[in-house]
This record gives C-alpha cells, structure tokens and sequence, in this order.
C-alpha cells in the first residue's frame, strides 16, 4: 500500500471514529435514562430532554455547518466540532443537576453537528477513485450502521458496571485522540471565505426554522395536535429561507444541489427509510422489553446479529455490487431485503420466539448494508469541491428529520393503538403488540415507497456510458 494510501485510510478512520461518536451518543443514553432520572432527580416530563435537547441542536445545526465548513474550511470546522463535543461530553459527565445535563447535550448536539457535518465532504474529496470510495463509503455506513446497534449494549455495560457519567466520559479520551489524529491526516485547505455566502438571514432563518421543525417532532408525542403549529410556522421559516436562496446574491445554499436527480432523489429516500428503520431499532427494542420481558443488556445482544449482518454486507459485499451493478441497483436489492424483514415483523405474535419470530428480521435487515452506502454514494455525487460541505450537511439533516420524524409518527401510532385496544378490554401484552404491529405495518409502507422513489427518480440513464460513470454525475432534472 503507498503512502498517500495509507494517508487515506488514516482519513477515514478520523471521520469514522467521529460518526461512531456521534451515533453512539445518540442512542446510548437511552439505557441510561432511569439511572439519570433517579440519581439527578429529573421529572418524568424533563428526562426526555436528555435525548431531546441533543436532537434539536444537531438536526437544526447540521445545514449551516455543512456550508460554514465549506466557508471557513472543512478540517478548522471539524477540528472545532470534536473539541466542542468533548468538552460538553465532559460536562455532562460531571452534571450535578437536570438543566446542567441538558444544556451539556445540546452543547454536544452542537458539536457533533460542526465535526459530522463536514465528514462525507471530506470523504468524497479524498476518495476520488470510484472503487476506492465505494470501499471507503462502506466502511463509514458500516461505522454508522454498528454503533446505532452497539449503543444500547454498551449504554447497558457502562451504566451497570460504572454508572450513567461513564457514558458521556467514555466521549472525552476518544475526542482527544480524534483530533490528535485529524491534525496529522487531514489535509489543510482554505475554505471560500464568509464572503463566499455571507448570507446571516438565511442562516438564522435555516437554523431556527430546523430547530422548530425538530422540536415539534420529538413533542408531538407529549403535545400531539398542538405541536403541528410548531411544524407550520417551522415551513413558513424554512419556505422563507428558499426564497432568500433564491435572491440572495451570496447564498448560503446555492439552490443548484437541489437540481440534481441523484441528490435530491437520494435525500427522498433517505427521510422514507431512515424514518422507517430508526423506528424499527426503537419499536423492536420496546417489544422486546415491554412484552417479551428482556433486560436492557438482553435486548441489545438478541439485535446484534442485525448489527453483525449489516457489518459484513456493508464492509465486503456492498462495495463490489456497487461497482460492478452501481449503487441504484444496490439501493433497490436492499431496499426489497428490508421490506421483506418488516412484512415479517406485522404479524409477530405476542408470545413471540426469538428463533423463529425475531431471528430471520435481523438477518434480512442485511439490506440496511447495501441501502446505507448506496444511500451515501447517491447523495454525495455531484458534490463539487467547492459545496462539498454543504452537500454533506444537506445529507445529515435529512437523515436526523427522517430518524426523527419516523420514532415520533411511529410512536404516536403504536400508543394510540394500544390505548385503544386496552380500552376494549385487551391484556396488556396484546394490546402492546397490537401498537407495535400498527408501528411495523407503517414502517412497511414507509419502505415500499422508498422502493417506488428509487425506481422512478434514480432511473438509469438511457444514453451510453456505464451507470457508475452516470452516479457520479447524474442527470439533472
């Protein structure tokens, strides 16, 4: 392997070691929850800011990051996001209080928006060879993908063997080797300069308008109805911020990203999949522990083998298929895998068996190996150097509306049904899994019109040249 190989790969485990950060410490701290509640005294209604505060900062975040690092450079604006979030990691280690404990994770959702971000830009950017991104795009999805899976379980070691802090703790070594390492291997480059898209309107019309559109989803659970103001007035700031776009004479997000077939169709299925499979890890998780009665530990060890098969598929099978079939190809085989894994999942039992009930979904959610890097490969496409940043960020914030708003429509739907089944006299555990098959028929229909989108927005090219060849610079719309 040469040097500037090697430099390469160093690359990617800078900017995979920090999406596992951030992954993790989006699901971990949810094993954690009664421990915080008990110890710091939260308020039932207050404990879900812990998950909240962090969602609201780094989903609002991630748009105006992407462009800044664009701006500023992409290496300063990651660099500058690990610190961020080691530091807060290490304040919400110490938290003494609940508001403590919040403000430190929505300082975390802060920093984890200004590193993740700008992390597929940098990717795409140093990957420039088509196989060696499918590789390199693998092994981040794949990054992804495992600590989603892994937060549970380690969020139940930590908790139980050292106590809630250690989860945030754990953040702080890691952030300081990150950003030991980033220093070493990625490259230095000068951003455009704020000149570039010096545009503080439609930066503060984009930030607030995704802060209000996230915070209506994560409480439309406790508010129901009420929250659906929030999410208007959250679209007037948002359709606000397009027609500044539009007439700005430095925008902050050029509108020519979203003229791209690739991008854009890829951003559409992302929000459709990603709303129906996070709400898959959330809603199996809870029907393991609420009705089949598993510990928190067990819960997470009987979905490691969905962890497990979207490592091998996403690591070595994805990017051959990729390169050899292309990655709409890729994205369609995935997608039937998951829809096959959720159609199994609407008619679990309430005494349902692992082996034979639970088993084969985790198998079949292998799809989500070869989804997630077509997914990236798509959306990252026609990123040129100079919006790199901006795409990236473009991609996360999809990502984060799409988990968000899946586990909050999701919830809502399974609670209302169980409601409604107890009311008719159902046991609990019938009237849990009546909720949860509503949730997975859902998800099936999320999914399968995914499958549709990509079928008809990503189509082949129809003129000459490979369809490889056409990804990277797809047909405009």
């Amino acid at each position: 392997m040469s040097r500037i190989s090697r430099s390469r790969w160093l690359v990617l485990g800078v900017l995979s070691a920090t999406m596992l950060m951030t992954v993790l410490d989006g699901s971990i701290v949810t094993v954690a929850m009664p421990a915080i509640q008990r110890d710091l005294g939260f308020a039932p209604a207050e404990l879900s800011w812990t998950v909240n505060a962090y969602l609201i900062a780094y989903g609002g975040l991630l748009l105006l990051a992407g462009r800044l690092g664009d701006l500023i450079g992409r290496r300063a604006m990651f660099l500058a996001g690990n610190a961020v979030f080691a530091a807060a990691s290490l304040l919400a280690g110490a938290a003494a209080s609940p508001g403590m404990l919040i403000g430190a994770r929505f300082l975390q959702g802060v920093g984890s928006a200004m590193a993740s971000a700008v992390v597929l830009g940098i990717l795409v950017t140093t990957f420039t060879d088509a196989g060696e991104r499918a590789k390199a795009i693998g092994v981040f999805s794949f990054t992804g993908a495992a600590g989603a899976s892994l937060g549970q379980v380690l969020g139940g070691i930590l908790t139980d063997a050292l106590g809630w802090n250690y989860i945030f703790l754990i953040n702080v070594p890691i952030g300081v080797v990150t950003i030991a390492l980033a220093v070493r291997a990625l490259p230095a480059e000068r951003g455009l300069g704020l000149s570039a898209g010096a545009d503080a309107l439609g930066a503060l019309l984009v930030t607030a308008g995704l802060m209000l559109g996230i915070y209506a989803v994560v409480q439309i659970e406790r508010y129901g109805l009420r929250s659906l103001w929030f999410g208007a007035v959250s679209l007037v700031l948002l359709g606000a911020f397009l027609v500044r776009q539009a007439t700005a004479r430095t925008p902050l997000m050029p509108l020519r990203i979203l003229r791209s077939r690739a991008v854009a169709g890829a951003n559409l299925v992302q929000v459709l999949t990603l709303g129906a499979m996070f709400a898959f890890q959330v809603m199996v998780a809870l029907f393991m522990q609420q009705v089949l009665r598993y510990g928190a530990l067990d819960t997470g060890l009987a979905m490691l083998p969905a962890a497990l098969a979207i490592a091998g598929v996403s690591l070595f099978v994805s990017p051959r298929l990729s390169t050899r079939f292309g990655a709409r190809a890729v994205l369609l085989g995935g997608l039937a895998l998951l829809i096959g894994a959720m159609a199994w999942l609407t008619r679990v039992p309430v005494d349902a068996r692992y082996v034979t009930d639970l088993l084969p979904v985790m198998v079949l959610i292998m799809g989500g190996g070869l989804v997630l890097p077509a997914l990236t490969t798509l959306g990252m496409s026609d990123a040129r150097p100079d919006d790199a940043g901006l795409v990236s960020g473009f991609f996360n914030t999809t990502q984060q509306v799409g988990m968000a708003a899946g586990v909050a429509l999701l919830s809502t739907l399974a609670a209302s049904r169980t409601e409604g089944l107890l009311a008719g006299g159902a046991s609990e555990a019938v009237a849990l899994t009546g909720g949860y098959r509503l949730a997975f028929t859902v998800s099936l229909v999320l999914l399968v019109s995914a499958l549709v989108a990509a079928y008809v927005v990503l189509r082949r090219p129809r003129t000459g040249g490979v369809e490889q060849a056409a990804e990277l610079q797809p047909e405009r719309v």
